[in-house]
């Protein structure tokens, strides 16, 4: 299911297709501050969290696609907060590019850019996030580190304080394995996740970052439920449309 909270937002957004695939929020991690993670931003539509999403530049975030499915929205990105509902900076997205190859029925190419309105000013809280080099690979059992403020499965945990978590990337072909009956894995996706489960991203955490040393290396896609054993999370491998993001906005 697709990580995002349209399923409460359905219908103002649109029917999206998420019959059997589930997106989310942070499941088994930890409270982190903005500064921890200072390229983290919310995507909303009047106020509402939906998704997150990454600044790779001071007018350009990157989020998924199927956060985007109607690009005429009033979206607005909150930049700098620890919170999602309040705090930070509020900037307008003045257009939204989904990637022309994304595909709703299969989640390929889940890519969306968002430029800004304005330019936003770096401070401690608010920084950009480097990018992969086109091709770059992931070696597999890279930890990997998820932020956002996706449902967190847990009544003691609030969903509106940013959360993080700390995975290993999984092998291509393992990762295919375990989704061969439902979606298929393409080479622009990257799994991560612990086989016993426990730890993952959830609803409300679609479009936000999967980072490895400090470089965006993938964005919040998609999986079967959330932090379930045997089925890691999926996520949309920046490094496949590197040429494609430097095309829409010249990072």
């Amino acid at each position: 299911m697709m990580k995002t909270l349209f399923v409460t937002f359905i219908a103002f957004l649109g029917t999206i297709n998420a019959a059997s695939l589930s997106t989310g929020k942070i499941v088994g991690g930890f409270r982190v501050d903005i500064a921890d993670v200072p390229y983290q931003v919310s995507l909303q539509i009047n106020g509402r969290h939906i998704c997150g999403g990454s600044i790779i530049a001071s007018r350009w975030v990157l989020t998924a696609a199927h956060c985007t499915t109607r690009t005429s929205l009033p979206y607005t990105v909150r930049i700098g907060s620890t919170v999602r509902s309040v705090g930070g900076v509020v900037v307008k997205v003045q257009s939204v590019t989904p990637h022309p190859q994304y595909n709703k029925e299969t989640t390929d190419y889940d890519y969306s850019l968002l430029e800004l309105a304005e330019s936003i000013g770096y401070t401690r809280r608010i920084q950009k996030i480097a990018l992969p080099e086109t091709g770059e690979v992931l070696e597999d059992g890279s930890m990997c580190t998820i932020s956002g403020w996706g449902d967190t499965r847990s009544f003691e945990e609030s969903s509106q304080l940013l959360r993080a978590v700390n995975v290993p990337s999984v092998n291509q072909l393992k990762c295919k394995t375990a989704y061969a009956s439902s979606n298929p894995v393409t080479e622009r996706m990257i799994c991560a996740g612990y086989a016993a489960g426990g730890k993952d991203s959830c609803q409300g955490d679609s479009g936000g970052p999967l980072v490895v040393n400090g470089k965006l290396v993938g964005v919040v896609s998609w999986g079967k439920g959330c932090a379930q054993p045997k089925f890691p999370g999926v996520y949309a491998r920046v490094s496949a449309v590197r040429e494609w993001i430097t095309q829409v906005s010249g990072v």
